[in-house]
């Protein structure tokens, strides 16, 4: 029973108790704070659902683009947004501009400074980069400085009944054959 006159918790303000709280909540430090606050919450809410990125580098990424959407059959991928993109390597000479290629230019060729993305599990992308040397006998060379994405691409060449050959466990290093009988050497390097 609510008698009149008397005071309920619902009706009494936060500022009835702590009338500096106020003050400095809604100061222009304490908004500052508040949105610090909430910017740092909505960036670890951003960066924890993220998709894992893998990446392997290879000796020729038009041949590589070939292995990994035809023989292994990988969806492509969208580049995630949180992943830092290389801006300087765009700024040396292996960037190219479009006006530039004449009128034979193709948007599905592969841009040098982007690579490759592929889906290769549900949160887990695989990007493909150029550089890596040649490898044993001048066959296609895909190097990955993570085992997990090596034994991934080992089990999806395993379900597509591709022909490999294990040379080595620890570092995990095998051999494929593609479609063309080039031979491409899939290697773990310990960092």
């Amino acid at each position: 029973m609510i008698i009149e006159g008397s005071l309920t918790l619902t009706n009494i303000s936060l500022a009835a108790f702590f009338p500096e709280l106020t003050d400095t909540l809604f100061s222009t430090q304490g908004i500052m704070v508040m949105l610090l606050v909430a910017y740092g919450g909505a960036m670890w809410l951003f960066l924890t659902s993220a998709p894992k990125v893998y990446t392997v580098m290879v000796s020729d990424l038009v041949i590589a683009q070939e292995f990994y959407e035809n023989l292994l059959g990988l969806p492509v991928a969208d580049v995630p947004l949180h992943y830092y993109y290389n801006y300087e390597q765009s700024l040396g000479a292996s960037a190219f501009d479009p006006i530039y290629m004449g009128s034979g230019f193709n948007d599905t060729m592969v841009k040098p400074k982007d690579g490759l993305w592929y889906q290769l599990k549900k949160n887990t992308q695989l990007h493909i980069i150029g550089g890596a040397s040649l490898g044993y006998k001048n066959c296609q060379r895909h190097v990955c400085f993570d085992g997990e994405c090596l034994e991934a691409l080992l089990l999806r060449v395993q379900a597509r009944r591709l022909k490999y050959k294990i040379r080595s466990e620890k570092p995990l290093n095998f051999l494929v054959k593609d479609w063309d009988n080039r031979v491409i050497e899939m290697a773990e390097v310990n960092n």
